[in-house]
């Protein structure tokens, strides 16, 4: 008996093709972009070590655990690093950045995260990016947690690298994702002799493999079901239009924060200004000594089908994260979980208000 899931036509070339120009039309570039075949620290990997190497000087800004890892490989590259790391309950500035920048000429590339899931922030790329063209620096975004989820204009911006994934706000497959690769990422790739060849990580294949003879015979077998995947948050998205799929995840944060700063009992926002918050996902503070791994625990006793997880490593004790994107960015979701947390908190000894929470949160989506 045939599957739906395995009993496949073959993928083309031209189909791959097509994909990936929907992918360059939704980040409204004209820079080259490439599909990769994994999740989205693949690419974001094969960007740092294919740019980065011996005789690079890198800014790598921490705003959350993403950016620590960046720093990471950059080291591992063997790249000079130089951290700006800020707190994770806010974003980095543009003035950060331009400091960072004056103490260090020869900074010649530049890493950051627009949002960071984790920790719930997202980071002024706009006017970090003027910044790093002024100084003549390489610029590599991580956009896979903002894609969909707010603005995103990596030509706009001066983003040479912009990595995306499929998992988070588009709704899609984790086994997926992109980047855009500018004209000055290629050639720094090519002027690097450590930069990956022959290799999974290795952009430069991509290139002469793909790209340069026309796009029309594969490197290898495609990941059809993920691109399958892919294609079907392009339609979503496509049929939604960008900026209303975007107003959804900027509505259901906001919501989201009026309901806990009206409910409170035990809740704060963790990201203290909400320009600094990311539209893909809320994150919260547990206040009066509730512990916030198990306030999700009481929270998804009764069902643990809501997107609510606590915080990982030192955070695990006060943060509580609502994952409000892709099909979870709607009204029932919000609602839900601020029911569900006022529950919690009050099986815990807090004095949550959830009528008025859940007023607060209604009235955003109205």
């Amino acid at each position: 008996m045939t599957h739906p899931f395995l009993d496949l036509p073959p993928m083309s070339a031209a189909q791959f093709a097509a994909i990936e120009e929907r992918v360059a039309r939704l980040l409204g570039t004209r820079q080259d972009v490439v599909i990769t075949q994994g999740e989205a620290l693949l690419p974001l990997e094969g960007c740092i070590r294919s740019a980065a190497g011996p005789g690079t000087t890198a800014l790598n800004v921490i705003t959350g655990p993403y950016g620590q890892t960046f720093g990471g490989w950059l080291r591992d590259s063997g790249a000079k690093v130089v951290d700006l790391a800020v707190p994770f309950d806010g974003a980095v500035t543009a003035a950060q950045v331009k400091r960072a920048l004056a103490d260090e000429p020869a900074i010649d590339f530049v890493s950051l995260v627009h949002a960071e899931a984790a920790t719930g922030n997202t980071n002024p790329v706009a006017e970090i990016g003027e910044a790093v063209r002024a100084h003549g620096a390489l610029f590599m975004l991580d956009a896979v947690a903002s894609v969909a989820a707010e603005p995103l204009l990596p030509d706009e911006w001066g983003v040479d690298l912009c990595v995306i994934g499929a998992q988070k706000a588009m709704g899609g497959p984790a086994g997926v994702s992109a980047v855009s690769v500018s004209a000055r990422a290629w050639q720094r790739m090519a002027d690097n002799p450590t930069a990956p060849r022959r290799s999974y990580l290795s952009l430069l294949d991509w290139k002469q493999r793909w790209i340069e003879p026309g796009r029309t015979a594969l490197p290898h077998a495609p990941a059809q079901l993920e691109m399958l995947g892919l294609a079907a948050c392009l339609d979503r998205i496509e049929a939604d239009g960008p900026a209303a799929f975007a107003h959804r995840h900027a509505t259901a944060a906001a919501a989201t924060r009026a309901g806990v700063l009206a409910m409170g009992g035990g809740l704060e926002p963790y990201v203290r200004d909400s320009a600094a918050a990311a539209p893909v996902a809320t994150t919260l503070r547990t206040t009066g000594g509730i512990d916030a791994a198990a306030l999700v625990r009481c929270a998804l006793a009764p069902s643990d089908e809501l997107p609510l997880a606590a915080g990982g490593g030192a955070l695990a004790a006060e943060l509580v994260r609502l994952n409000h994107y892709g099909p979870m960015a709607t009204p029932e979701v919000v609602d839900a979980a601020l029911c569900a947390l006022g529950a919690g908190l009050t099986e815990l000894g807090g004095s949550p208000d959830v009528r008025a929470g859940r007023r607060a949160a209604a009235a955003l989506w109205e």
